[in-house]
């Protein structure tokens, strides 16, 4: 009796597993498939269990195994394979992660819609391996969004972000005093100027998050950029189920990793709470911004629940340094390229530059009035967007535009190819052409809420002051003692590392004013 209980609790339990593999891996697939072709939309057909993954992993690895000419256009290598399926299949196509379909968006009024609905567009919930490296405010969704965004926002202020600009020119002025140490007898140097732009914005944040410098910090950059590296090796492979929880040398260097920069970062938040419960001022700086927001909270609430965690705090500083350090070096080196190619701009931003400041020491209000610096950078992150696509997904059914889009489905939110459209550009749109924004962005786009390099939205990123504060600075430092252009070594050669990147280097030859 015991014997044929057992059989039949197997036998449906069999069935049970077996009819949810076959319903993930294959009917809802199907379904999902026929309820886009319904609307009007195109893409590849379903391929069992990789769907796309393995000729993404081809196209991507064919993409970056060879650099570009300047002229060329950068998409096929920063964005290769939604590219490819977006010129073949025009509009807005889907293609296969796996089993779950991805639509690749480029629309701008889409986009903008999607953005704005952030309760119901979420972004994509990170595995347990990508979340070795950022979580926070950035992966946060619902009331645990809102409630770290209260918190963390206050850090990014304008008013607090004057207060930091000691630290951008101490760091900006240890770059640059370098970079004049190493000139030759005929004040020229041939420079790798990108792992300089690293060091500076990884400086930059461990001065103004924890009021350290860059050495104190140093560990956990190195760290996090390997994380980093771990990441995308990664996601450029063939998904296998189950694989992130095998003990493999890379699964147990990331954890590994992770402990260490918990307890790096563990270790000076705790000793800044203890300095604070003793009595001590709070520092303007972001982590002491972000512990007397978090206090206040926690008081006005009364009770800690209301607040961050010190795993929540940790997890907030991780970021801290990952997003400040990256979105700033991609979009001065981008610049620097970019003003190497065009010198008639350099010499206007230089000319700006000496005008506004002439060759004392910059200021905060001053740097509002660097027009040609702006247009300059807006510019940069038209053509070179720090992020080259957002990820998102519908967590109910809904419609966003004329699309009725099913629960699960994932989005590209395509900014870089927006960014590149000639139909909202017009037919110079790979030129460089800073004065494309001299009335402003909303000139720019004729309109239409086409430029989208912070995002936009409720989840715009809270650190776009920040980031833009500290790379007018940079710039005017740099445009202040030298003239620079392409050295005869440089390769171009764009491509997305999480932020799109220099991949061999931006090496340029600098001249002493």
């Amino acid at each position: 009796m015991m014997n044929t209980l057992f059989s039949v609790f197997f036998l449906v339990a069999f069935l049970f597993y077996a009819w949810r593999v076959l319903n993930y891996f294959w009917l809802r697939p199907r379904k999902l498939e026929k309820i886009l072709r319904a609307q009007g939309l195109v893409g590849s057909s379903y391929k069992p269990l990789l769907g796309d993954l393995k000729e993404l992993q081809r196209v991507t690895e064919e993409a970056i195994s060879k650099p570009i000419n300047l002229s060329d256009d950068i998409l096929p290598r920063v964005v290769p394979f939604e590219f490819h399926v977006t010129k073949k299949y025009g509009g807005n196509p889907f293609i296969w992660f796996g089993p779950i379909p991805r639509v690749i968006i480029k629309d701008p009024e889409l986009m903008k819609e999607m953005l704005q609905k952030h309760m119901i567009v979420q972004k994509p919930a990170f595995n347990s391996l990508a979340k070795l490296l950022i979580e926070g405010v950035v992966t946060a969704e619902g009331d645990k969004w809102a409630k770290h965004r209260k918190i963390v926002i206050p850090a990014f202020n304008l008013e607090k972000i004057k207060l930091m600009l000691p630290a951008f020119q101490v760091c900006a002025s240890e770059m640059v005093n370098k970079w004049e140490e190493s000139l030759s007898p005929e004040g020229s140097y041939d420079l790798d100027v990108w792992p300089s732009l690293v060091t500076l914005t990884s400086d930059v944040i461990s001065r103004t998050a924890f009021g350290s410098n860059y050495e104190e910090g140093r560990k956990i950059f190195e760290l996090q950029e390997e994380q980093a590296k771990h990441i995308i090796t990664i996601g450029l492979s063939l998904a296998i189920p189950g694989l992130r929880f095998l003990p493999t040398k890379r699964n147990r260097r990331m954890k590994e990793i992770a402990r260490t920069v918990e307890e790096l970062i563990s270790n000076i938040i705790d000793k800044r709470v203890r300095a604070m419960e003793a009595g001590e001022p709070s520092k303007n700086d972001l982590l002491g911004i972000l512990l007397d927001s978090n206090f206040q909270e926690i008081k006005e609430k009364g009770h800690k629940r209301f607040g961050l965690s010190t795993k929540d705090v940790v997890e907030e500083c991780k970021l801290f340094y990952f997003a400040g350090q990256e979105t700033t070096a991609t979009l001065v080196v981008w610049s620097l390229v970019l003003l190497s190619q065009h010198p008639e701009w350099q010499s206007r931003a230089r000319e700006e530059v000496f005008r506004v400041f002439g060759g004392t020491e910059i200021n905060f209000d001053a740097l509002n009035h660097l027009k040609v610096v702006t247009m300059i950078l807006n510019e940069t992150l038209r053509l070179y967007p720090s992020v080259a696509a957002l990820s998102r997904t519908v967590i109910e059914d809904t419609r966003i535009g004329k699309y009725f889009l099913p629960a699960g489905t994932l989005f590209t939110l395509q900014i870089v190819q927006m960014h590149h459209d000639p139909e909202i550009w017009g037919d110079d749109v790979k030129e460089f052409k800073p004065e494309r924004f001299s009335e402003g962005v909303a000139n720019a786009t004729k309109g239409q809420p086409a430029f989208f390099p912070f995002g936009s939205g409720p989840r715009i990123c809270l650190g776009q002051n920040f980031s833009m504060t500290e790379a007018k600075l940079v710039m005017a430092m740099i445009l202040q003692r030298f003239s620079f252009e392409l050295s005869p070594s440089y390769t171009h050669a764009p491509y997305t590392v999480i932020t799109v990147q220099p991949q061999h280097g931006a090496q340029l030859i600098l001249r002493k004013l």
